[in-house]
């Protein structure tokens, strides 16, 4: 159902897990101003009654549902809800939850051997596991449907190392679960999808900046002050996706923000564009900020390709050629 010019989403049902505050919560924001109905989920009721007050003020419907995402029980029960009252229609879901930041400011600068190992349940239970969860409940309703998009919020920490080792290990699972789920998926009209956002001034991560004195979060704490881009930038990606009459064409990749910024043509909420974390100018400036005038004489255009990228993230090493064996003569044979 397409809806007006400036509601492209009327009619759609959503659900977007994490959307008590953060990411989740701006990506609510801009589904409910593009006019969708929108599930939202958290665990407290108080801050997910505070979040959906703040979206329905942008025009569409918001239902707040308390649910943890590494719960099965509860998950099951969200979606039957959703199938109930939207009569089996689900157009959109978010995997956004994500339980580990506090996780990671405590064990900061700690390596993995020397962490409590529930780091690794507090960092992944909801935020993958829970994920496949929830996509397997959504495609239950969108595959006899022959439509949907299954969007996971994901990040760099799936391509190179960031924070400690099970968020790394999460991050790139959550990648791969997008790309395999968009293969069974396929022929059935719905994709899937990762989504990377760059830095992001998630209220959280604000707090475990001013909070942690470590090295990993005072690099943060610059970076949120200066390139950071708004909780609604991944919503307007979102938006975007879903309005896309050819989201095919996308399933099973992995989406960055700038990409998809440049590609639906919007800037973030206070105008600024959001910052592109691949360009080279951008990548020469944070490397060796001292150089940034000469930097800006690189166009910004100039990015590092994806390809690039993928060779960075190769798990395979190179040897060189080996040399044939020499025989008794001396020479190769």
């Amino acid at each position: 159902m397409a809806g007006a010019a400036g509601q492209p989403l009327s009619g759609r049902v959503c659900v977007v897990t994490g959307a008590s505050r953060g990411i989740g919560k701006g990506i609510a924001l801009q589904l409910s101003e593009a006019g969708a109905t929108v599930y939202i989920t958290g665990r407290t009721r108080d801050s997910l009654e505070r979040a959906a007050a703040e979206v329905r003020g942008r025009g569409g419907r918001c239902v707040p549902v308390v649910c943890d995402s590494s719960r099965e029980e509860e998950v099951a029960a969200l979606f039957e809800r959703v199938r109930s009252e939207q009569e089996g229609r689900l157009d959109l879901l978010v995997n956004n939850a994500f339980s580990g930041v506090s996780a990671i400011g405590a064990a900061s600068g700690m390596p993995f051997w020397e962490s409590e190992t529930s780091l690794w349940d507090e960092i992944n239970n909801t935020g993958l596991r829970g994920h496949y969860i929830c996509a397997v409940y959504a495609a239950r309703l969108m595959v006899p449907a022959g439509r949907g998009l299954i969007v996971i919020i994901s990040s760099a920490g799936g391509l190179r190392y960031m924070f400690d080792v099970p968020y790394g290990v999460g991050k790139a699972a959550c990648d791969r679960l997008a790309t395999d789920c968009a293969v069974e998926l396929r022929p059935f009209g719905v994709a899937c999808v990762a989504l990377w956002p760059g830095h992001v001034r998630t209220e959280s991560l604000q707090k475990e900046a001013e909070e942690n004195s470590g090295p990993v979060f005072q690099k943060i704490k610059v970076k949120l002050a200066t390139i950071a881009e708004s909780i609604e930038v991944s919503g307007k990606c979102v938006v975007g996706l879903a309005s896309d009459p050819n989201i095919m064409r996308h399933s099973g990749k992995v989406l960055l923000s700038p990409d998809l910024a440049r590609l639906y043509r919007f800037k973030d909420v206070d105008g600024r564009d959001v910052f592109d974390y691949i360009s080279l100018r951008n990548i020469l400036t944070q490397m060796m900020p001292q150089l940034s005038g000469f930097f800006r004489l690189i166009p910004q255009f100039i990015r590092i390709p994806k390809w690039a990228l993928a060779l960075y993230s190769s798990r395979f090493t190179v040897y060189p050629p080996l040399q044939p064996a020499p025989t008794k003569s001396g020479k190769n044979a």
